[in-house]
């Protein structure tokens, strides 16, 4: 697709809880549209809903944003604050008769379409206010002068080509009878005032498509290019629930999940770059654009996003994964992690990430030099120290006192240990393993005890030989 005028995206998220993960995905596409093109990216706050907007949930949309690193161009903007902005279009569009006043009560509209249903017509309400003259001292609504006949097309990115028969489409409420504007216009006037070239969303808006168009057109504004992305399903293609993961982004932060993992897969959900499966987010905004969206639901696979995971895990610079991983420890309210743990994490981060798919296993991998002796082994662990592997274990600490302490020495001392003593090495490194982290599963034990040092591994033999 040629763009010859700069881009501008917007999210134009409702704070009226968390940001969820189609939301997430939503602000992603526009984002990486935007970037891919060098244009700007917006942010626009919808709480024009006074009832069930807080601003806590404005600052956990923020706050999933910034995480998920996906940065806007200028400040935040309210659409509460555009109100009297809102107001004035209605206005005009009553000046030019593009709009018009309709006294109609509720009981009036639901008594038409109830006897439009009656008669097997469609309930969609023909005011009689619509031509006339009369201005009663009366409460009204301000509705759009809606053309009767011809048709309304969208040329949608994802969809492709949309027609409405214009005598399908209602004459819209603008304005309530408060005063206060509806969900269609306040769009339409917010997107138009921002610039916005590009309207990217989910499918369930492909209706206020038309709707809104008209609206376009009544003040003669350009329309934005219209893209709509199939919503997200569940692996077993229904509607996206809690069950299949439809959490706040914040849980999976919480969960400990890389965000460039999440980027990397929210961008999978529904576009594709060939085969690819793990790419970069720098790759991702290279190669971004529509013609690779599909149409049909995307599906949520926990199963597919641990694995990712933890690509990008072991693909992360050392120093980078160790940032993010006290960052992490740091968001659960767990103690700091001490300037010679991150040394630690960076040092052996080779060995920690291989396994990991979010960091508390890389954290619970490292959890030999995070744990300050004396320990206890865990359930699993304990019956492996029993007291023949005690003695055993005890004739080995006198022989690892003197020596080299590396890998390669550590591992050659303990194969001659288990000849001697007429033993498989795994009959050593198991309750060896147990001794140094009470757990069964670890690293490498001639790597945690380089680690470890010679001291500290010694301290900890003694512990449970003694």
């Amino acid at each position: 697709m040629s763009i010859s005028t700069p881009v501008v995206t917007r999210f134009a998220p409702s704070p009226t809880g968390y940001l969820h993960i189609g939301g997430a995905r939503t602000a992603l596409f526009n984002w990486l549209f935007a970037r891919h093109h060098g244009g700007r990216f917006l942010l626009r706050i919808e709480d024009t809903d006074r009832a069930r907007s807080t601003p806590e949930a404005t600052e956990a949309i923020l706050t999933s944003m910034k995480w998920l690193g996906l940065d806007w161009d200028g400040d935040a903007v309210s659409q509460f604050d555009q109100v009297e902005r809102h107001q004035q279009v209605a206005a005009e569009m009553l000046e030019n008769g593009t709009a018009y006043r309709c006294y109609a009560t509720k009981e009036e509209i639901n008594d038409f379409r109830e006897k439009a249903r009656a008669q097997k017509r469609a309930p969609i309400f023909q005011s009689p206010w619509r031509d006339a003259t009369e201005t009663p001292n009366l409460p009204f609504v301000v509705r759009l002068k809606a053309p009767k006949s011809g048709e309304t097309i969208i040329e949608d990115q994802v969809q492709g080509r949309i027609v409405w028969k214009n005598d399908t489409l209602d004459d819209l409420v603008l304005l309530r009878s408060d005063g206060t504007p509806t969900y269609m216009l306040a769009v339409v006037v917010d997107d138009h005032d921002m610039a916005v070239t590009h309207v990217i969303r989910g499918d369930d808006h492909l209706t206020n498509a038309a709707r809104q168009t008209l609206i376009y057109r009544a003040m003669g504004w350009n329309i934005p290019v219209f893209a709509h992305v199939p919503m997200i399903h569940g692996d077993d293609g229904k509607k996206l629930s809690k069950r299949h993961g439809a959490l706040g982004v914040e849980e999976y932060r919480d969960m400990g999940y890389p965000a460039c993992a999440m980027r990397n897969y929210l961008t999978r959900l529904g576009w594709s770059h060939g085969n690819d499966e793990f790419f970069t987010t720098e790759q991702a905004i290279e190669w971004f654009g529509f013609k690779s969206m599909g149409k049909s639901p995307a599906r949520f696979d926990f199963k597919k996003l641990g694995n990712l995971s933890g690509q990008h895990i072991r693909a992360m610079d050392n120093a980078i994964l160790t940032e993010e991983i006290a960052g992490y420890v740091a968001s659960q309210q767990q103690p700091l992690l001490t300037d010679a743990q991150k040394t630690l994490f960076r040092d052996n981060m080779d060995s920690l990430k291989e396994r990991a798919k979010i960091f508390p296993e890389l954290i619970e991998i490292a959890h030999f030099f995070l744990s300050e002796r004396p320990f206890k082994p865990d359930a699993k662990a304990a019956p492996l120290l029993n007291t023949v592997s005690r003695g055993m274990l005890n004739r080995l600490t006198s022989r690892l006192r003197d020596g080299r302490w590396d890998a390669e020495f550590l591992e050659a001392e303990i194969r001659d240990f288990a000849e001697a003593e007429e033993l498989k090495l795994g009959q050593i490194a198991q309750p060896l393993r147990v001794a140094l982290t009470g757990r069964t599963v670890s690293p490498s034990v001639f790597d945690m005890m380089v680690t470890l040092g010679r001291q500290e591994t010694i301290a900890r033999l003694e512990d449970v030989s003694t």
